[in-house]
């Protein structure tokens, strides 16, 4: 297996700060871990985009220009949530996609710095992924904006 984020040190944009407890709602998931378990297990900036609902920086990651075939997963659990078919290029600095694979992602509703956006949850851990927003193209109209920090990639 190859993984292909966090590769380097991974600029965040500021964010108020979020306790891990108000990730993804207080949800319960399949796989959990305790804040200093998931400490140890990630990277710091995995750890503040996967349970700090931190954002990356555009064009930071090197996964926004991954072409090759193959599936992206939740870095923090290994889940797929993305296959490469799905992406595109949509010239905003993240990975981006227009469709996850069944049953790989949760959403809910996330006011933070004062707009509603919907934020992307991995549905087996909770980890913060990005947003979708509806500006992408067919088929869906749907644009899901993901944190490279927070996924890995297997080529086919």
């Amino acid at each position: 297996m190859t993984i292909l984020a966090g590769v380097g040190a991974v600029a965040l944009w500021p964010r108020p700060h979020v306790a891990e407890a108000e990730t993804a709602a207080t949800a319960n998931f399949p796989v959990t871990h305790t804040d200093a378990e998931w400490r140890k297990l990630l990277s710091p900036a995995a750890y503040e985009i996967l349970r700090q609902q931190g954002t990356e920086f555009p064009y930071s990651s090197p996964l926004d220009r991954e072409t090759r075939a193959g599936t992206y997963s939740c870095l923090g659990c290994g889940q797929n949530a993305y296959s490469s078919a799905t992406k595109y290029d949509s010239h905003t600095g993240w990975p981006s996609f227009w469709q996850p694979l069944p049953g790989a992602i949760g959403e809910r509703l996330d006011t933070s710095f004062g707009v509603e956006r919907t934020e992307v949850h991995c549905a087996r851990c909770g980890g913060h992924l990005g947003h979708v927003f509806p500006d992408g193209p067919p088929p869906t109209g749907l644009r899901y904006c993901m944190n490279g920090a927070a996924l890995s990639f297997q080529p086919a």
